[in-house]
């Protein structure tokens, strides 16, 4: 679960016992399946109308909660202002929603595909998580903005503004209320790159019971493969609507890797062909103490080794902590906002700007992935493979399947912990033919898995009304 079903289950959780008995009378001449599916769907509206007196108490401070919250005021008033103006009747509208920024960049790939097939289609984009309130301004939509609360006076404005031929989740992400309204005004609903791993707590009672109403809507579930197909019919998704589509965040990777500028500036001042490249991605603390570790007990070679670091939080007071840990390991280091002069010849470069990182891989000649040695989850393994260069990570990449298929592959290796880690790192920067071996495979597993998007907007342009001729 995430988003508001985070909020409604962890904050508001009491709420329900009072919800039950607070009930409107029902109409029990109701089929029972539908008696169940209204008094959950009851009882999932209470929870956020109680829960929503109770946000801005928590809408203090910087912190994510406290930001999507005060993003999402204003949200519906703000995309149905934006319909007012600019929506053209004349013009299909495909709304796309999707959480966070991973599911945001699957998305972006099925609308560039969309957008190639149908040129004239207008885009909402809307999104959960502040993280991707950065990178909405830079996908193909012509409007963007926060999810209104899945709640019905929130969502039926915004409906009724955008008029969509469809409304597409990216991943992971299904709202009740608003399946349910785009259900009882005829429009579809898909789920695309669609993922259900088995551990899910999505298939695991209570959850799975009510979130069942909500997948039983569905017009069409894409999924990244067979087996996550298979298990969405247990949350009710008709046998007949499923599909595999693949993971369009493998076209996302390999068409930014294609695009990558290797005369730019930036790269041309970082390029040193006479060293071998660590390019070290968003790291946290929990990574970098084995990181250093390795680093500084790398063999002596003649062939000088160095190590690009970019923290996933590049703050003052992280870099400063950083630095000092550079210090204590007897490294040599400096900040890339320095002067050319004084980081040229330093062996650790830290990254203190945000938004390069997936340039940055191109100068790699081995990567490493943080997140994978503390809690925060593994972030992207795919940026760095599709450059064609072996991947490196910590023993936690449980929320990551790429991370499994690609060492399978053999593009990418478990360290298990710093002396693993070591051993790792030093045979791939000096032994030639396994790091030129591994980068193939790696890239090789993105190539394969290119093509997703196009399937994805095969599947919406099947819900679209036929292109009106010139």
């Amino acid at each position: 679960m995430n988003g508001d079903w985070n909020l409604a289950f962890t904050l508001h959780g009491s709420l329900f016992s009072f919800t039950i008995l607070n009930l409107p009378i029902l109409q029990f001449t109701l089929h029972p399946s539908q008696l169940v599916v209204t008094i959950l769907e009851a009882i999932y509206t209470s929870v956020l109308r109680g829960g929503r007196r109770l946000l801005p108490l928590l809408a203090t401070g910087e912190g994510k909660l406290a930001r999507g919250i005060r993003g999402r005021q204003g949200a519906a008033e703000r995309l149905a202002g934006w319909a007012a103006s600019e929506r053209d009747s004349d013009r299909p509208l495909v709304w796309f929603h999707a959480p966070s920024v991973g599911e945001s960049l699957q998305a972006a790939s099925v609308m560039t595909a969309l957008r190639s097939h149908r040129p004239e289609m207008q885009i909402a984009y809307t999104y959960f998580s502040p993280s991707a309130e950065r990178l909405a301004p830079r996908l193909p939509a012509d409007v963007a903005d926060y999810l209104p609360i899945d709640l019905p006076d929130q969502l039926e404005p915004v409906l009724h503004a955008l008029d969509p031929s469809a409304i597409v989740f990216s991943k992971t992400e299904v709202w009740p209320n608003l399946t349910r309204l785009a259900a009882s005004s005829g429009i579809p609903v898909l789920l695309l790159s669609a993922t259900l791993p088995a551990t899910s707590s999505r298939l695991r009672w209570p959850t799975r019971i009510l979130l069942r109403p909500a997948h039983q809507r569905l017009s069409r579930v894409g999924a990244i493969s067979t087996d996550d197909a298979q298990r969405f019919a247990i949350l009710g998704v008709p046998r007949e609507r499923l599909s595999e589509m693949g993971d369009a965040r493998f076209d996302q990777v390999a068409r930014r890797a294609a695009a990558v500028d290797r005369k730019s500036p930036l790269l041309t001042d970082l390029a040193d062909p006479d060293s071998l490249t660590l390019v070290a991605g968003s790291t946290w603390p929990e990574d970098e103490d084995p990181l250093l570790a390795a680093f500084a007990g790398l063999p002596h070679t003649a062939t000088r080794h160095r190590m690009i670091l970019v923290p996933h939080e590049p703050l003052e007071n992280s870099v400063r902590e950083l630095e000092q840990d550079l210090a204590r390991n007897g490294i040599g280091h400096a900040r890339l906002s320095r002067t050319l002069a004084e980081w040229r010849d330093a062996p650790v470069l830290i990254v203190d700007r945000v938004g390069i990182l997936g340039e940055l891989y191109a100068l790699a000649d081995v990567a490493f992935v943080g997140g994978g040695f503390g809690s925060a989850g593994l972030h992207s393994v795919l940026e760095p493979a599709a450059f064609g260069v072996p991947v490196l990570f910590g023993p936690r990449h449980s929320n990551a399947r790429e991370a499994d298929a690609l060492i399978a592959a053999g593009g990418a290796f478990e360290a298990g912990d710093r002396l693993d880690l070591g051993r790792t790192l030093a045979r791939l920067l000096t032994n030639g033919e396994a790091r030129k071996t591994a980068g193939a495979a790696a890239a090789a597993y993105v190539a394969r898995g290119v093509g997703a998007a196009e399937r994805g907007a095969q599947l919406i342009e099947e819900f679209l009304p036929e292109r009106q001729s010139a």
